[in-house]
């Protein structure tokens, strides 16, 4: 007997200006402006979307010192514009990254709640962590993380948020004139928690919120992120898996670590990032993104991404000849603050990209662009259609995080010619199945459990 068909989870990522992004395009619009967001969230909302995600931007970008405009993280406070977001749209969650590293639990949880309620019950926490001491300059506690007690911070800093979060019940607010009753019980609110990294007591000021919890969400792959994810902490994990083998191999792991943890079959999404270019033929929607990989990553640009790895001033090698002749020097002062890629073996990736280059032909420039493009669906809406749907039925993922080039108009094109398709394959909804963030991602309220 088969299976019923898996419905599409999308989510809509708006990105910053980074070499995702072609900001220089004439139909580009502002990274800062209301107006941006709400257009791309209203479009999302249109095409039936489950949330709408903004990412963090802490720190401005830095080479040699000085910022540079080809990759510029920074943005409005992401939950300031989800809240004004939750007012212009019904259905869409809304979903913030927010870095448990340099914050506190009590305000995160209590803003969080507040944007629950606003929102009538369609908030989500994508939980990030950092041990980056430059963007740890910000803070009072500065970059005093190191990376192996990242997650022992996030388990604790989660589990402290949930705390507070259940610290109110349901039926805690009765708010009864003629019993002259405001409360159920006068220590509503109540909790206490001592740890490793917390130890807070007091009275949490916000009831308990239409989703009981906020939706949370997770990146991160290694052991000790997979662990997390499964262990109770997250809702839906971002996957970085975009070929359907590595994706199937890393779905089927996330499922046996739940179930070993006594989580039901799909308690944990699987969310990968996803781009598309579509054209009226194959090979319009191929020469379009090739145009488009251009203008996302300059030759300019190039250089400084594989910066981020070789940790050398790359500008004087041509973007349109071979990689660098030299090795990466990681131990070296950084030439990239705020993004290098820390966490990785530098020689065992450059390694890995001398041998991809030397089998594909290819320049510096038409290297980075095969590493750190992302577009993966590429034709015409029909041949994209079936590709994402594909790729969930077969359990690649649960759904995608769709991105565009275009701020922020990107999506229109998505949402006008996919979306449709995916509706006629019974992939993805018509309507909106619930009020709220959890009723839609089909995810189960949390019980409650009052402590004090």
């Amino acid at each position: 007997m088969s299976r019923p068909k898996k419905q599409i989870i999308l989510g809509h990522y708006l990105g910053g200006v980074n070499h995702q992004t072609v900001w220089s395009d004439p139909a580009a619009g502002s990274q800062i402006d209301f107006a941006s967001f709400r257009h791309a969230a209203q479009t999302a909302e249109r095409g039936k979307f489950d949330f709408f995600f903004l990412a963090e931007g802490l720190a401005l970008r830095e080479r040699q010192g000085q910022i540079f405009d080809q990759d510029v993280i920074g943005r409005p406070d992401a939950i300031t514009v989800l809240t004004a977001l939750a007012a212009v749209t019904e259905h869409l969650g809304l979903v913030a990254t927010v870095n448990a590293t340099f914050n506190e639990p009590y305000e995160l949880a209590r803003q969080l709640a507040t944007l629950d309620h606003l929102s009538g019950g369609r908030a989500g926490w994508n939980i990030v962590t950092s041990s980056d001491a430059f963007t740890g300059q910000n803070f009072r506690r500065g970059g005093f993380l190191k990376r192996e007690d990242r997650y022992v911070r996030a388990e604790e800093f989660l589990a402290v948020a949930r705390r507070l979060w259940d610290s109110w019940s349901t039926g805690d607010l009765v708010a009864d004139p003629d019993a002259g009753a405001f409360l159920r019980r006068p220590d509503a609110g109540s909790f206490a928690f001592s740890g490793e990294q917390f130890d807070i007591g007091g009275r949490f000021t916000v009831p308990r919120s239409p989703q009981g919890q906020p939706v949370i969400l997770q990146a991160g792959v290694s052991a000790e992120g997979r662990e997390f994810a499964t262990g109770g902490g997250p809702d839906a994990i971002f996957s970085p898996f975009h070929t359907l083998a590595e994706a199937q191999a890393f779905y089927r792991d996330i499922q046996q670590r739940s179930a070993r943890h006594g989580r039901p079959p799909g308690s944990t999404k699987i969310l990968p990032g996803a781009a598309f270019v579509l054209g009226d033929t194959e090979a319009e929607a191929i020469e379009r993104h090739r145009e488009i990989t251009r203008a996302q990553i300059s030759g300019r640009g190039a250089q400084i991404l594989l910066e981020t790895v070789w940790n050398r001033d790359l500008s004087g090698y041509d973007p349109d000849g071979p990689l660098p002749d030299v090795d990466p020097a990681p131990d070296g002062p950084p030439v990239i603050q705020g993004r290098a890629r820390i966490h990785q073996n530098a020689f065992e990736t450059v390694a890995e990209w001398r041998a991809i280059a030397e089998a594909n032909r290819y320049t510096l420039r038409e290297l980075a662009i095969h590493v750190f493009g992302r577009t993966e669906f590429i034709g015409t809406p029909s041949q994209v259609a079936q590709r994402l749907d594909d790729f969930v039925q077969q359990d690649g993922s649960d759904g995608f995080i769709i991105g565009s080039h275009l701020t922020p108009t990107g999506l229109d094109e998505f949402v006008d010619k996919v979306v449709p398709l995916l509706q006629e394959r019974g992939s993805l909804r018509a309507g909106y199945e619930g009020t709220t963030l959890r009723d839609n991602l089909g995810l189960a309220v949390p019980a409650e459990r009052v402590a004090v």
